[in-house]
């Protein structure tokens, strides 16, 4: 058994190209072999967004405050209020992030293979 204190893991920094705006994320658990899932919790400041991305394994986002946005490829942006569940099939290209005027905080869930989440 692992137990993870809240507030114990710094946030990490991503790099810039893969973000607009201001964003925190803040690491909830790593994978521990043979596992391969990992977890989140994503906050962005009001118009902030990731840039266009996919997930070999597919995504899960569960919005726990504020209003989001996200879009995939050849779709419409859809709104996501907190408790919407969003899944991105693997390897489908997508964005999400905050609405232009609320902030919006996810969950992001994904696995890894190859160590490409």
């Amino acid at each position: 058994m692992d137990i993870k204190r809240g507030g114990t893991q710094p946030p990490s920094q991503r790099p810039t190209e893969w973000f607009t705006g201001r964003v925190r994320i803040e690491p909830l658990f790593a994978p521990q072999a043979p596992a391969r899932t990992s977890g989140g919790l994503v906050t962005f400041e009001p118009g902030a967004r990731t840039a266009w991305h996919t997930h070999p394994l597919g995504q899960t986002l569960i919005v726990t405050a504020g209003l989001g946005l996200v879009q995939r490829d050849a779709g419409a942006i859809e709104e996501i209020p907190p408790g919407d569940i969003v899944w991105f099939e693997p390897g489908e290209k997508h964005w999400h992030g905050a609405s232009p005027t609320t902030a919006m905080s996810h969950i992001a869930i994904q696995e890894a293979v190859d160590a490409k989440r």
